[in-house]
């Protein structure tokens, strides 16, 4: 009897399936992040009109939609950053198609297999990877292939309320008079407290690891010292990132800087309480525009990129990227992916009005970016923005450890030399522990090779 059930049942669905119309499309599932804003953007599709990073992309995928009718797309909203999402979705073997990832994340999947090399998916979407800034460039390539289209490249910048440092007489030709030692930092810090009575520098400091650890790679990288000699090794305890600490341990103690968290830094900046915020790309059009609303304590403001302490002109950066988790797919669903990165590619023009830089050589120089405010002043970057090695994986862990540290020695909690040691220390350890999984991993994935217990 349960046999002639499971047959009826059966023959059920097959009659209903044959009543409907059955979808030939390739499907593209797409999982990206930055926010969720259908509410005001849900069926918009002018790209020119739209605003933020939600805005703007929400609108390209839905022009995607429009012009691509023969392309089912699913469209995911993940929380951010959405990488514990994506590592499920792997484990169960059902990745998206298409992935907004940080480019500093991107070693952690592809050192394991988990994302699919892109070179000749970029050129069946005619993307000339030559066009590409250096920028973006390094922050695609990994082991000598690209991994991801790179869309954009963001980092720190300087935020300087003009009206402050014009007090403290360190403008000139109406920019902003920088330093080039670490020394002249410190005299501009002192002579800015003197004249102003508030800190030249405002830091979001607090709850926020990666930020002091940013300063430090960008000043290391401007020297070319090598942080990462290998794999299972960084190099921390040097005399190079000893000066650099020793700056910003000797700004604190001074009080010539603060130590916030960023709502705390934000409005204190917006409150003319400081003469800089080093704060990122994305920050520009808000402060750009705070400082021309009516009565605006910031009092003029302009951005560079960090001043040339040591070395040569640098930046640490990121960026965003699409990534193609590895996943077998069809001839149609790779046309499909690679219709979609032709498509996003001619956008990133618009993309730039976040305040992000762009991953184009053409849209760098293009009116699209350089008639917007102050993006010639940062558009440098672009080439002398550098990341850590291809190699290094699990980066926002290493922050965390370097960060701990590096606020104990600039508070004064340990001697620099001590906080540099014990963070060399517990990178270590954590790298020789990631290769260890690694081994254990490629161990397991051997045909016919046990798994280790």
């Amino acid at each position: 009897m349960r046999r002639a059930n499971i047959v009826l049942a059966a023959l059920a669905v097959l009659l209903t399936g044959s009543c409907g119309q059955t979808d030939d499309r390739p499907t593209l599932v797409i999982q990206r992040f930055f926010g969720e804003c259908g509410a005001i953007y849900g069926t918009a599709n002018d790209v020119a009109k739209a605003e933020t990073e939600c805005g703007i992309l929400t609108t390209i995928l839905n022009r995607f939609v429009i012009e691509n009718p023969d392309i089912h797309v699913k469209v995911n909203v993940v929380a951010w950053p959405g990488y514990p999402q994506l590592a499920a979705q792997i484990a169960a073997g059902d990745p998206p198609d298409l992935v907004t990832m940080h480019q500093s994340v991107i070693s952690d999947y592809q050192a394991r297999g988990l994302l699919a090399p892109m070179d000749d998916l970029l050129a069946e979407a005619k993307i000339d990877t030559g066009t590409l800034t250096p920028a973006a460039q390094r922050g695609a390539m990994k082991n000598g292939r690209y991994y991801a289209l790179p869309w954009d490249t963001i980092g720190r910048l300087w935020h300087i309320n003009t009206g402050l440092m014009a007090k403290a007489g360190l403008m000139a030709d109406g920019r902003p008079v920088l330093p080039n030692t670490p020394a002249e930092l410190l005299d501009q810090a002192r002579k800015f407290k003197r004249a102003t009575g508030k800190p030249y520098l405002i830091q979001a400091q607090v709850s926020a690891p990666d930020y002091l650890v940013a300063n430090l790679y960008t000043y290391l990288l401007a020297q070319d010292a090598v942080i990462f000699p290998d794999s299972r090794h960084i190099r921390l305890n040097t005399p190079q990132a000893r000066e650099i600490v020793e700056m910003y341990r000797a700004l604190n103690a001074e009080k010539l800087t603060t130590s916030q968290d960023f709502p705390g830094a934000t409005a204190s900046f917006l409150n003319g309480e400081g003469g800089i915020f080093p704060t990122g790309t994305w920050m520009i059009g808000p402060y750009h525009e705070a400082s021309k609303a009516p009565g605006s304590r910031l009092d003029g403001y302009a951005v560079a990129p960090f001043p040339r302490l040591w070395g040569k002109n640098a930046a640490f950066v990121d960026g965003h990227a699409w990534v193609v988790p590895a996943d077998e797919r069809s001839v149609a669903e790779r046309r499909a992916i690679a219709r979609f990165l032709a498509f996003i590619a001619k956008y990133n023009g618009d993309w730039v009005r976040t305040g992000h830089l762009p991953a184009f050589r053409d849209v760098l120089v293009s009116p699209s970016f350089t008639s917007q405010p102050h993006r010639r002043d940062i558009a440098a970057m672009a080439a002398t923005g550098q990341q850590l090695p291809d190699f290094v994986q699990r980066q926002s862990a290493i922050q965390g450890l370097i960060g701990e540290e590096l606020e104990a020695a600039v508070t004064g909690t340990k001697p620099v030399s001590v906080a540099l040691a014990h963070a060399e220390r517990r990178v270590n350890e954590l790298l020789a522990e990631m290769q260890e999984i690694n081994r254990r991993t490629v161990v397991r994935q051997r045909p016919g090779h046990p798994d280790e217990r």
